[in-house]
């Protein structure tokens, strides 16, 4: 699952916005968004940089620590599912003291998924966030166990720093709950287990499975955090999922306007099945305009927060349209 891969920054948007065969979006109200997400960004990855520093310190056995840190703290990652766990908690009133440890913990959770996606016998990405993979650098045996090691830190990194004070267990449970379902059989391990297997109409499941599960489960654990009611966790589980399917068909479809050659006639190979590589360009632009129009459905709901919910809209727009560009930090 890659929701926050690297990217060449563009001022364009990959689909045209005013161009819709699809009459019926613009009645969706268009949220003005006057947010600067870029420096609310850039500031919450120095924070949350540091957070995983000290929540991950070298120690005995060294090698598994050094392997865990590498792919955590790689020089370049964009931490877009805390980003969206801290946005989608403030939303709510949250304090965002409460929300970093279950942002340290979704980033986490989110290396290690990565760290064992490229692994040979799955994706075999032989780099990742613009360094060699876990594998290339570690061997495959110390990249597992460096996986193995995140998952359960991430969980212990939750229950032993968030505040009481400011999470009730119960909130806290439902936090652990959410997340244990996204990584497990029913949701990210699900659709990599079908996009090894392959099947008819498996590009829709292997989509939602492996890389809108970790956007839904940032943005619900947010609001969780925050004691959001049930009616609207369900606003920002829909919002999650449109925006990290979104993330990753854009990025497909990037890649395919940059090397168009790779994608004719199945010359190389597809790692993960995505709509461009089953249906084409054309195609998942269509599906790129209908995910983004899907989220802002769900976030014209939430609109009574006023400000509050910029960040979630601009969160959106880059996902759709790659605005700008982080500096390596």
């Amino acid at each position: 699952m890659s929701l926050s891969s690297a990217f060449t920054a563009t001022p364009h948007a990959i689909f045209p916005r005013a161009t819709s065969r699809r009459g019926v979006r613009c009645s969706v109200a268009s949220f003005p968004v006057k947010f600067d997400l870029k420096t609310y960004w850039t500031d919450l990855i120095r924070e949350i940089n540091q957070k995983l520093d000290e929540a991950i310190p070298v120690q005995y056995p060294q090698q598994i620590y050094e392997a865990m840190r590498y792919s955590v703290l790689a020089k370049g990652a964009k931490r877009a599912p805390p980003v969206m766990c801290v946005a989608a908690c403030e939303l709510f009133g949250g304090n965002r003291l409460s929300a970093f440890p279950t942002a340290c913990a979704l980033e986490m959770v989110h290396s290690a998924s990565l760290i064992h996606d490229d692994l040979p016998c799955m994706d075999d990405d032989p780099s990742r966030r613009g360094q060699p993979s876990n594998h290339t650098v570690f061997g495959e045996d110390m990249a597992i166990l460096a996986g193995d090691a995140l998952f359960p830190l991430g969980f212990k990194h939750i229950v032993s720093h968030t505040p009481s004070d400011l999470v009730p267990e119960a909130q806290l449970l439902r936090v652990i709950a959410e997340i244990a379902r996204a990584v497990g059989s029913t949701g990210m391990a699900a659709g990599q287990f079908i996009d090894l297997e392959g099947g008819p109409n498996a590009v829709d499941f292997i989509q939602e499975k492996k890389f809108g599960e970790m956007a839904q489960c940032s943005a619900v654990c947010g609001g969780l955090l925050a004691g959001a009611p049930d009616n609207e966790i369900q606003y920002l589980k829909n919002y999650g999922q449109a925006v990290g399917i979104l993330y990753q068909v854009v990025d497909d479809i990037r890649e395919a306007n940059a090397s168009k050659e790779k994608i004719k006639g199945g010359e190389t190979k597809q790692k993960v099945k995505s709509y461009v590589s089953v249906y084409g360009v054309d195609k998942a632009m269509e599906v790129a305009e209908d995910l983004r129009y899907q989220a802002k459905r769900e976030l014209a709901k939430l609109d009574k927060y006023g400000d509050q919910v910029l960040p979630l809209y601009s969160f959106l727009d880059y996902a759709a349209d790659r605005g700008f560009s982080f500096a390596p930090e």
